[in-house]
């Protein structure tokens, strides 16, 4: 799965718990249980990386 679908897929399982989805689409559970954990999101690097920034004094948003 990819693309649309996949993105699609993600957007979901951030909304819809992986049983259901997995209902509703037609999956097998444990699909829907790997695309909720693709979709989940470990934003601490970011936010390390982004305090240092803003310790140094860099205000601009980071690439």
């Amino acid at each position: 799965m990819a693309g649309a679908w996949g993105g699609g897929l993600v957007a979901l399982v951030d909304d819809i718990p992986a049983p259901i989805l997995a209902d509703i689409l037609g999956l097998h559970i444990n699909t829907a249980v790997r695309w909720a954990n693709i979709a989940k999101r470990d934003w601490s690097a970011y936010l390390a990386a982004r305090a240092e920034d803003l310790r140094q004094g860099n205000t601009a948003p980071l690439e």
